[in-house]
């Protein structure tokens, strides 16, 4: 599997898009917005768009999918159903924030803990990891060592918890039970910012390293 980063929105969100190598069947993780940019590098990688991917329902991760996945008849995935209420709220996410995007929409499906969803050859694991939204999901590719975790964790911080049914101690053990386990040596891609990997964030995270475990 390959990626690129594309980011977008004033929030500079990684949305990224996924391919097979073989087939170069695709998907695009949290489209949060700037669709014609998106369609443009998917186009000019020659790219065969099959499906949209959602981490978490917050605007500038998903304000872009109902448009996206309407101009390309292709389903949305994710994120878990517990982020409904973020999905309905998606235009007031809007106008909260001066963005013209966000369109509600019903994913085509709901994803679980320990479902997968596929494109090509690619397989991905999702693992359910609540805190940052009740109904956060990560996408985890055991093949390439990669995951794609949205808003719970960043180089040298985590996600947000201040917003509605977000929890700081779900979060943690989110972090800890579900990524940590995956192993040092995985490369993570976060909903906004550089990449890293689990073993340098366990290392040196203030927030969830292994030094700060007496903090929680």
């Amino acid at each position: 599997m390959r990626y690129r980063i594309i980011p977008v929105t004033p929030f500079q969100q990684n949305c990224t898009l996924l391919w097979c190598e073989h087939s170069l069947s695709a998907a695009v993780v949290d489209p949060g917005g700037d669709v014609d940019e998106i369609l443009r590098q998917a186009h000019a990688l020659h790219l065969k768009l099959e499906k949209v991917l959602i981490t978490h329902a917050h605007i500038d991760h998903a304000g872009g999918a109902h448009e996206l996945a309407g101009k390309l008849n292709i389903p949305i995935e994710g994120p878990q159903r517990e982020d409904q209420f973020w999905i309905d709220a998606m235009p007031e996410q809007g106008r909260m924030f001066g963005l013209t995007l966000g369109s509600s929409f019903v994913p085509d499906r709901w994803l679980e803990d320990g479902a997968t969803v596929t494109f090509g050859d690619v397989v991905l694991e999702v693992l359910h990891c609540p805190g940052h939204t009740p109904g956060h999901v990560v996408f985890y590719s055991p093949a390439d060592k990669l995951a794609l975790v949205g808003d719970v964790l960043f180089q040298g911080s985590v996600g947000r918890t201040d917003f509605p049914r977000g929890d700081s101690a779900t979060l943690i053990r989110s972090i800890r039970e579900k990524l940590w386990p995956l192993g040092d040596e995985v490369t993570f891609i976060p909903g906004h910012g550089p990449i890293s990997t689990f073993g340098a964030e366990r290392r040196s995270n203030p927030f969830v390293g292994d030094n700060a475990r007496a903090l929680f």
